[in-house]
């Protein structure tokens, strides 16, 4: 049976969880890489209330994500997200994503410094593999 595009996509967040955020700095794009979580094709990060990109968000909530692509596997394929951010306060969903990988930054899900941001995609662009015209998903 063959897989819609939004199966796709959903498919590619349950199995890529690194890639990058960019945010909007002093009128330019500043992007680093974050670790990403879903719901569906909602897409949810976690940081430090100290963080620039909480900054970033502030001031302009639209957002660029990359994810997919592992030059090392099979995996070709890969997202370019544009979103719009928020900052989520589910204390629930805050303790749902919490990990150890985010202790260098969180020390816990209780941490007072620990922010979800929700990244709700208006158009994703999914590549099935490098040098292939994406197929459009718009929200």
């Amino acid at each position: 049976m063959s897989q819609t595009l939004k199966e796709k996509v959903i498919e590619l967040f349950s199995n890529h969880k690194v890639g990058t955020l960019a945010t909007i700095r002093n009128n330019q794009p500043y992007s680093r890489f974050m670790m990403f979580f879903n719901e569906e094709l909602t897409l949810f990060t976690a940081t430090n209330q100290h963080a620039h990109k909480a900054e970033d968000i502030a001031q302009n909530p639209h957002v660029h994500i990359l994810l997919g692509y592992d030059r090392d596997s099979s995996h070709e394929h890969y997202v370019e997200i544009e979103a719009s951010a928020e900052i989520e306060k589910s204390e629930e969903l805050k303790e749902k994503f919490w990990n150890d990988h985010l202790k260098p930054w969180i020390t816990a899900p209780d941490d007072p410094e620990y922010m979800l941001l929700r990244l709700t995609p208006k158009t994703i662009l999914y590549y099935e593999r490098v040098g292939k015209e994406p197929q459009e998903l718009s929200l």
